[in-house]
């Protein structure tokens, strides 16, 4: 099919009604399909049942004879902090580990940050007229949840194919005193899929901010989460950030949410010392410690970074047959009618696709009335809002591969229809 410009009028009419006869077709199989988050599949939590059995009633002892079923260990057993850090790459003292949910570490984080001074603070952000945070778009919702809970003014910051625009970034923080953050999901982004490049990395250590305390989000959701043989590499942010004189200014977020279970793995935050003390001392009043036998069974389970390593491997397994699925039906239903752009991947969960302006919306609403239910047009930007009504965020982990196959054709059926219907409105047919 060629690109629907240059069809006549009269085949492009027949066009589109051979679209919706294809439509309606998709709705009478009443399908059930959810594309809408970037879940593991059965399979993937399979892999991860050993987790279950991997301790007995004798077995609760670290490696430091601390007894795991007991209150103790604010920032993790000395084992698990070890293996977090290797794979933040920092040191053990520059990390907590507690819980199971980086996302609630960072908004802990938000609010402790609004109630009491952070080091560098001079007043808790609560106490002042106006909080503003930077939210590189196509982003992750939840973290634009976070702020609109606290009532933070969110400035969308475009994305380059590297990272986010610094030329934006560099001119407001350094302009603006109420600019208190960044967030960021610099490997495998979501949803776009980019790592940001050692010149993004340096530029965010380095860069002049009016705020003596401006805080790097660095939610580093997908360090493991590689699709290829050859992964992506990313410069270390908080020894980018000492380099350049700004110690504190990072705070590193990760969790075994992907890796092995997501209602039950384990979160870790790593920054400067001088922050996970002031954290270690928030968090006293907050707990008398995490599930330590959790993280035992973590550390029973997966031994070592190479253990954990070979595991993200048996996911990336199962998963990549799914992206390059989705690639190809979207490279052969859309690519020479020129109607879409999309993003490759290397690693992470998602895809990010673009289609014309105007038409993201209307896809979306098409496809869950056909029973495929995908993120909500404009949830990766601040207030849900895309300035384009262009971006769809597909999440093609969950569903299995017959599914998968029939949710991409809807997609691209969808895309098709909608923007056939664009063209004969312009043509006042």
């Amino acid at each position: 099919m060629a690109e629907l410009q240059t069809l006549n009028n009269s085949d492009l009419q027949e066009y589109y009604s051979a679209l919706s006869y294809n439509y309606k077709e998709f709705q009478n199989k009443n399908l059930r399909l959810d594309m809408s988050r970037g879940k593991p599949c059965t399979e993937q939590l399979d892999l991860s049942l050993g987790l279950i059995d991997c301790l007995s009633s004798s077995d609760y002892l670290a490696a430091d004879g601390i007894d795991c079923r007991n209150y103790g260990g604010i920032d993790g057993l000395p084992e698990i902090k070890k293996l977090c850090a290797e794979i933040l790459e920092v040191k053990p003292t520059e990390i907590i580990v507690d819980g199971n949910s980086s996302l609630t570490l960072m908004h802990d984080l938000v609010a402790r940050a609004i109630l009491h001074c952070l080091p560098d603070s001079e007043t808790p952000w609560g106490k002042l007229p106006k909080i503003k945070f930077l939210c590189p778009s196509p982003g992750y919702d939840r973290h634009f949840a976070i702020c609109e809970y606290f009532g933070i003014e969110m400035i969308r910051i475009d994305y380059l194919s590297d990272g986010p625009d610094m030329d934006q970034v560099e001119k407001l923080v350094a302009a603006d005193s109420a600019i208190k953050g960044i967030w960021c999901v610099p490997k495998y982004s979501n949803p776009t899929g980019i790592t940001y490049s050692d010149a993004i990395v340096t530029r965010l250590a380095k860069m002049s901010t009016k705020a003596p305390d401006f805080r790097i989000f660095w939610d580093n959701a997908y360090a493991l989460h590689h699709l290829t043989d050859t992964p992506d590499s990313l410069q270390n942010i908080l020894t980018a950030c000492q380099k350049a004189n700004h110690p504190n200014r990072c705070f590193i977020f990760a969790s075994t949410s992907k890796i092995s279970f997501p209602g039950a793995g384990i979160a870790m935050l790593a920054s400067s010392e001088t922050n996970i003390a002031w954290l270690k001392k928030q968090m006293l009043i907050q707990t008398l410690g995490p599930d330590k036998l959790n993280q035992l069974r973590h550390i029973r389970f997966f031994k070592n970074l190479s253990g954990i390593e070979n595991h993200m491997r048996r996911h990336a397994a199962i998963i990549k047959p799914k992206f390059d699925l989705v690639l190809n039906i979207l490279q052969t239903q859309l690519a020479v009618k020129n109607l879409c752009s999309w993003s490759t991947p290397q690693g992470g969960y998602f895809i990010n696709l673009n289609t014309q302006p105007g038409c993201a919306k209307k896809v979306v609403t098409m496809a869950a009335e056909a029973g495929v239910v995908l993120t909500s047009a404009g949830a990766t930007f601040p207030y849900g809002l895309d300035p384009l009504d262009q971006n769809i965020r597909i999440a093609p982990t969950l569903p299995s591969l017959l599914d998968l196959k029939q949710a991409a054709e809807l997609l691209t059926l969808c895309i098709n229809l909608i923007s056939t219907e664009e063209e004969l409105r312009k043509r006042g047919l």
